[in-house]
C-alpha cells in the first residue's frame, strides 16, 4: 500500500490522502509505523477505520483514540500537519436502531474529535436531515459518502458537509460497465455499451 502511494505521489501535483483502512496493525505502535511510511511516501493526509470485518462490531473506543493519539504524535515529531479523516461505521455497519446508530456516531465523533482527528467521516448516511443534525452535534469538519440516492454537492455543502468521498465507487462502476458489455456480447452479439467511450489517444495520454 505504501508503495502504491509513494507512486501516485511522484506523480500528481495536489496533496495526497490515502485510505489506510485500520492503520494495517492492532496497536498504536503499529499505526505510529503506518503513518511514518504515509509521511515518507509523500502523503499528508490518511483515513483511519474504527470497523474490522462486515458483522463485527465496532473497535474497543479506548484503543482507537490511542491509535488517533498516536498520529498526532508521528505528524507533530516529524513536523508534518497531517490530516486525519477518521472513520467510524456505525451506519455503513447497521449496527441498532436509528436512535443508536445516530447516538453511537456521536459519541464516538466527539472523541475521536477531542483525540486530534481533523475530520470525521461517516459512511452510510444518504438522509439530509441525519447529515445535518450530525454536522451541528459534531461542530466540527465532516466527511459522508457519496452513492446513488446522496443529496447533491450543493445540498451536502448547504448542509455544512466538509468533504464527499466517492470510495469504490468509481472502480465497481467501471466494473458493472465490464459486466453489461459481456452480457450484451454474449447475448445478442453487439457492442452498444462502446458508444461515446474515451479515445485510445486520450487514454494514452492520460497514462503519460
Amino acid at each position: 500500500m505504501l508503495e502504491a502511494v509513494a507512486r501516485i505521489c511522484a506523480k500528481v501535483s495536489v496533496p495526497v490522502t490515502a485510505d489506510m483502512e485500520a492503520g494495517y496493525g492492532a496497536s498504536p505502535e503499529d499505526l505510529r509505523r503506518t503513518v511514518s511510511g504515509v509521511l515518507e511516501a509523500g502523503a499528508v493526509g490518511l483515513n483511519l477505520e474504527d470497523g474490522g470485518e462486515p458483522g463485527e462490531p465496532l473497535m474497543d473506543l479506548p484503543l482507537q483514540l490511542e491509535k488517533i493519539r498516536s498520529v498526532r504524535e508521528v505528524s507533530e515529531g516529524l513536523g508534518v500537519p497531517i490530516v486525519l479523516n477518521a472513520r467510524t461505521d456505525a451506519y455503513l455497519r447497521g449496527i441498532g436502531s436509528e436512535k443508536e446508530m445516530f447516538e453511537e456516531t456521536i459519541r464516538r465523533g466527539e472523541a475521536y474529535r477531542d483525540a486530534g482527528a481533523d475530520c470525521v467521516f461517516v459512511p452510510g448516511i444518504t438522509d439530509r436531515a441525519t447529515i445535518g443534525a450530525l454536522v451541528r452535534r459534531l461542530a466540527c469538519p465532516i466527511n459522508v459518502l457519496a452513492v446513488a440516492g446522496s443529496p447533491s454537492i450543493d445540498d451536502l455543502a448547504s448542509l455544512g458537509v466538509a468533504r464527499v468521498s466517492l470510495g469504490s465507487g468509481p472502480i465497481r462502476a467501471t466494473m458493472s460497465l465490464m459486466q453489461r458489455l459481456a452480457d450484451e456480447v454474449l447475448a445478442r452479439g453487439t457492442y452498444s455499451v462502446l458508444e461515446g467511450i474515451v479515445s485510445h489517444a486520450s487514454m494514452n495520454e492520460l497514462m503519460r
